[in-house]
């Protein structure tokens, strides 16, 4: 067993790249509340600030060999909480229908069942799959794009489009990753008792 501030054996909890990854969510409501205020020059600086101590985290966990459970979970759950933070606040501008809210919203509630299909079978969720992984950064691109064309109305045209295209993808591998973890999750909870190891399917959180 780890000492106080150890986390499952993967490092200390109070490390730098734990802070950063702390403080992305601490401006998830500040980055909500800018866009629905319509500031969205300012809602892109936030964004843009994320962004950049989320690399630095990474690079800094990596370099210093700070890697952590809470780091593990803290990333994943930043980036889901700005892309619903993008979509409400788009939303209640009128910027973007309800629906797509309801699509993304819905997918993230699927996975969560899914988890505790998996946790009443004796399992954690199961490996990040690469198609999550994408869609994740397909929809933290597009909606960032989206908000672009109210910044700055003079590339509208262009950013529009663009960040439709990138937005309505994400969401389409969104749901085709959630089906693939539909599929892994029967996988699982079939295999023969005594070939089970929980272990192999319990690496952090799905995407």
């Amino acid at each position: 067993m780890g000492g106080p501030g150890e986390s499952d054996g993967y490092g200390r909890i109070w490390t730098i790249p734990n802070v950063l990854s702390m403080l992305r969510l601490v401006l998830v409501p500040v980055f909500l509340v800018l866009i629905v205020r319509a500031d969205f020059v300012a809602a892109l600086v936030v964004l843009v600030v994320a962004s950049l101590t989320d690399l630095l985290d990474g690079f800094l966990a990596r370099r210093l060999g700070q890697i952590t459970r809470l780091g593990q979970l803290l990333d994943p759950a930043a980036d889901r909480l700005y892309i619903f933070a993008a979509l409400i606040g788009l939303a209640a501008q009128g910027l973007v229908p309800w629906w797509i809210v309801a699509i993304i919203v819905a997918r993230d509630a699927f996975l969560l069942i899914l988890g505790v299909v998996l946790a009443n079978h004796g399992f954690g969720p199961l490996p990040v799959h690469q198609l999550g992984k994408v869609a994740t950064f397909a929809l933290f691109t597009g909606l960032p794009v989206i908000m672009l064309g109210p910044a700055f109305p003079a590339i509208e045209a262009v950013t529009a489009p663009v960040g439709w295209a990138i937005t309505l993808w994400g969401a389409f591998l969104y749901w085709w990753a959630g089906v693939i973890y539909a599929i892994e999750t029967v996988r699982v909870i079939r295999m023969p008792r005594v070939a089970r190891d929980p272990r192999s399917d319990t690496l952090g959180s799905g995407g």
